[in-house]
């Protein structure tokens, strides 16, 4: 036994051997960083990180991809890259304004939804939905402006805390004012937009309402002085979607929240079909004003059959956004009345009923459906129905809705 002890022991410290067991160690930490290497890259890359290859090494794949991916917001399909990178947000749901100063705006042609609505005045504003078509690239929006409460409204129906982005927003606060309030009649407390915002508890310092004014600053948001020379202070607040977006994560308003919620858990999706154009179109152009003195916000929709789309047209111009320079469009346009009152304090504030019910037109196809919407509750989603009662289906794209002033004209 001492004889084969040594002939072994001889052999493992004899050159051969050493050689030998080297190229072993070698191959098997090289077999086991391979599998190591490869197991990482099977992992879901984290898209919204900041380094170079994640949200910019998915986002180069997409040109080449199928549209396979059902977006929830408008039905529009999308490539799985794009899937991926939403599924790791929630949907920004921005004001954007329409003064006549602040056009043209940026970022509009990347929206999935939007609604338009008076602010005061007879000046509309927007309230734009972003999300699946703003995966592919960061988009700049804006002129970004005040909140309404018919805006908060609509806001809520897009899940749990979505990304409010504004700056600031009716209230009554006052610096100078005895108290900090403003004097009664000053602001009616029906249009109170940041009293609104706290009490649904989204306006905190780390709150899902980005106020560009308050609790979100630079880089998300900035004064952008020579996007329009010239213009007035209060139209130049821009914002970038990825930071908002990335800002909303750090604060816990991902797709999912702290307690594992995704947002869309209780969104209620509207129905969404293929384009089925009529061989004859009925309504080729819609025309309508929000009010008879403004014609500088007045609207005009021109279908357009080779595409089966709607282009808008402001004032009668084309309504360009700026970054793009694509048309604004919609593959389905509807016509909201709603009641209409105001000015109902000294600042000059509408206030528009988006809570109830009312009537309907809806453009789609080239076709005309006439028809009511419905919505029960602040939370709820409004809900479009025909004149049988049956729901609405959308044709896949972008949606605008135009809450007009119940009893205005509708040109078609």
């Amino acid at each position: 036994m001492k004889s084969l002890g040594n002939s072994f022991s001889k052999y493992f410290t004899s050159k051969k051997a050493i050689l030998f067991f080297s190229f072993v160690g070698i191959y098997l930490l090289s077999t086991g960083a391979s599998l190591a290497i490869f197991s990482y890259l099977k992992k879901e890359p984290n898209l919204t990180t900041a380094s170079p290859g994640g949200l910019e090494g998915s986002r180069s794949k997409i040109s080449q991809l199928p549209k396979t991916e059902e977006c929830p917001i408008n039905g529009l399909m999308f490539s799985k890259p794009e899937e991926e990178i939403w599924l790791e947000r929630r949907p920004i749901v921005s004001v954007i304004e329409n003064h006549l100063d602040a056009r043209p705006q940026s970022g509009l042609s990347k929206a999935d939804l939007i609604y338009e609505v008076v602010a005061e005045g007879g000046i509309t504003r927007f309230l734009s939905i972003f999300y699946c078509n703003s995966a592919a690239q960061d988009v700049r929006i804006g002129p970004i402006r005040s909140a309404r409460i018919y805006l908060i409204n609509w806001a809520t129906e897009y899940g749990d805390s979505p990304l409010f982005v504004h700056v600031g927003g009716a209230n009554s606060i006052c610096k100078t004012c005895p108290g900090g309030v403003k004097f009664r009649g000053d602001v009616a407390k029906e249009v109170l937009a940041l009293e609104e915002l706290i009490k649904l508890g989204w306006r905190y310092s780390s709150g899902n309402a980005l106020d560009a004014g308050a609790n979100a600053g630079f880089p998300v948001v900035w004064r952008d002085y020579e996007r329009i020379p010239g213009a007035a202070t209060e139209h130049t607040y821009m914002g970038s979607t990825d930071k908002l977006y990335n800002l909303g994560i750090e604060r816990g308003f991902g797709y999912k929240n702290g307690d594992g919620k995704a947002w869309d858990e209780n969104l209620i999706k509207w129905r969404f079909v293929d384009d089925k154009p009529l061989s004859t179109p009925t309504a080729t152009e819609i025309s309508f004003e929000f009010w008879s003195n403004k014609p500088d916000y007045s609207v005009t929709w021109k279908y357009d059959s080779k595409n089966n789309t709607y282009l808008r047209f402001n004032a009668d111009k084309p309504h360009i956004d700026m970054d793009t320079n694509v048309q604004l469009s919609a593959k389905n346009l509807v016509i909201q009345f709603v009641p209409e009152r105001g000015p109902v304090d000294k600042e000059g504030h509408m206030f528009y009923t988006t809570i109830g019910e009312g009537k309907i037109i809806v453009f789609q196809n080239g076709d005309v459906i006439q028809g009511t919407w419905k919505k029960v509750s602040q939370t709820s989603r409004t809900k479009f129905f025909d004149e049988q009662g049956k729901e609405i289906s959308f044709v896949r794209g972008v949606t605008w809705i135009e809450a007009v002033p119940k009893g205005n004209t509708i040109k078609y």
